[in-house]
C-alpha cells in the first residue's frame, strides 16, 4: 500500500478519536457543564448528523477542487473547531463545535476515500479501505481510552486539545504526499448498480447504528451494570478498540472477494453477540469478552458493506465516498439516540438490546437483497 495511505489513516485517527472519545468522557462532561448523561448522548448525534448532511454537499464541492486543498481546507477547520471545544464552559457552544467538526470530518473521509481507492488496484479497495479505516481502530485502540484516561487526570478538555495536536502532524503530511487531483462527481452504472448501492447504504447505516448505540454508553454499561470500577472503563474500551482493529484488518483481504454470503453470516454472529452481551452485561468476564468481540465484528462487518458499496459505485468515488460517510452516519446519530431513550426505558443494558435489533434488521434486508439478486441474476 502506498505511504500516503497512512498519513490519510493519521488524519482519520484524529477525527475518530474526536468522535469516538465522548463515550469515555461523558460523565465528566454531564458534570462539568450540568446535563444529563443521555444528554451528551446528543454530541456524539450532533457529530454524525453533521456527517451526514456535509458528506454529500462537501464531496460534490470539493470535487472540484484539488483533492490536496479539500483535505487541507476540512482537517485545518477541524483542528480550528476543537480549540474552541477546549475553551468552552456552555454546553450548547460545545454542541455547535461538534457539528462543525463533523462537517469538516464529513468532507474530509469522503475525499480521503475517493483517494485511497484511486491509488491501488482497482482489484484491492478492501484492503486500502481496510488500511484508511486503521486510524479509526487505532483510535478505539489508543485515542479513545487515552482520552478517558486524559479526562479522568486532568479533565475532558485535555481530551480536545490533544486531538488538536494530534492533526497538526497530519497537515503537514497531506502537504508533502497527496497529490491534486480532481474527481467527476457525477454517479455513472446502470439502474441495477444503482439499487445494490443503495442496498448496501442502508445496511451500513444499521449496521453502524447497532455499533454506536451500545459504544456510546459502554462506559456506564461497565460501571453500572458490570459494577467495575471507572479505572475499568479505558480498558474495556482498548478491548473494543483491539477487536474493531482485528476485524477490519482481516475483512478488508475477504471485502476484495465481493462474497455477500459470508457478510450475511458474519452478521448473524454480530446479532448473536449482542443478544449475549445484554444478558451477561452484570458479569465481569462476559463484559470484557463481548467488548473484544462484538468490536471485531461490528467493524468487520461495517468496513465490509463500505468497500463493496466503492465497487458498487466506482464510477464515481468522491460522490460515493460522500454518500457512504453520510449513510454510516445516519446510524451514528440514530444510534445514540435510540440508546438514550432505551436508558430511560429500560436502564444501561438497553442500548444493547436495540444494537441487537438493528443488526437484525439489517439481516432481514440483506438477506431479502440476496435472495433478489439469485433470482434475478448478475447485472
Amino acid at each position: 500500500m502506498p505511504f500516503v495511505l497512512y498519513l490519510l489513516g493519521l488524519a482519520v485517527f484524529a477525527q475518530a478519536t474526536s468522535e469516538f472519545m465522548l463515550s469515555g468522557l461523558g460523565p465528566e462532561i454531564a458534570q462539568d457543564l450540568g446535563v444529563s448523561i443521555p444528554t451528551t448522548g446528543w454530541l456524539t448525534s450532533a457529530f454524525a448528523l453533521g456527517m451526514v448532511a456535509g458528506a454529500p454537499a462537501v464531496a460534490v464541492l470539493g470535487a472540484r477542487w484539488p483533492r490536496r486543498r479539500t483535505l487541507l481546507l476540512t482537517l485545518t477547520v477541524f483542528l480550528a473547531v476543537h480549540v474552541v471545544g477546549a475553551l468552552t464552559t456552555s454546553f450548547t457552544l460545545l454542541l455547535i463545535t461538534r457539528v462543525l467538526a463533523a462537517l469538516a470530518n464529513a468532507g474530509f473521509l469522503a475525499i480521503a476515500l475517493a483517494t485511497t481507492t484511486s491509488l491501488v488496484r482497482p482489484d484491492a479497495k478492501g484492503r486500502a479501505t481496510a488500511v484508511l479505516l486503521g486510524g479509526t481502530t487505532l483510535a478505539c485502540i489508543i485515542g479513545v481510552p487515552a482520552g478517558a484516561l486524559l479526562g479522568e487526570a486532568f479533565g475532558w478538555r485535555s481530551a480536545f486539545w490533544a486531538v488538536a495536536i494530534i492533526s497538526f502532524p497530519a497537515l503537514l503530511g497531506i502537504v508533502r504526499s497527496v497529490p491534486p487531483v480532481r474527481t467527476e462527481p457525477v454517479l455513472a452504472g446502470r439502474f441495477p448498480v444503482q439499487r445494490r448501492l443503495t442496498v448496501l447504504l442502508v445496511l451500513g447505516a444499521l449496521v453502524n447504528g447497532a455499533t454506536f448505540c451500545s459504544f456510546t454508553y459502554l462506559s456506564p454499561v461497565v460501571t453500572d451494570v458490570t459494577g467495575l470500577g471507572s479505572g475499568w472503563v479505558p480498558v474495556v474500551l482498548a478491548l473494543f478498540g483491539i477487536g474493531a482493529f482485528a476485524g477490519v484488518t482481516v475483512a478488508g483481504r475477504y471485502a476484495d472477494r465481493r462474497d455477500d454470503r459470508l457478510t450475511l453470516v458474519a452478521g448473524g454472529i454480530l446479532l448473536l453477540g449482542w443478544c449475549g452481551f445484554g444478558i451477561t452485561a452484570g458479569q465481569v468476564v462476559p463484559t470484557v469478552v463481548f467488548a473484544l468481540v462484538q468490536g471485531a465484528l461490528s467493524f468487520a462487518v461495517g468496513s465490509a458493506l463500505i468497500a463493496y458499496a466503492l465497487y458498487a459505485g466506482a464510477g464515481a468515488p468522491v460522490v460515493t465516498g460522500g454518500l457512504a460517510t453520510a449513510a454510516l452516519n445516519v446510524g451514528a446519530a440514530a444510534g445514540p439516540l435510540l440508546g438514550g431513550l432505551a436508558i430511560g426505558l429500560s436502564g444501561f443494558r438497553g442500548p444493547l438490546w436495540v444494537s441487537a435489533a438493528l443488526v437484525g434488521t439489517a439481516l432481514c434486508v440483506g438477506t431479502v437483497s440476496v435472495k433478489l439478486v439469485d433470482r434475478e441474476g448478475p447485472g
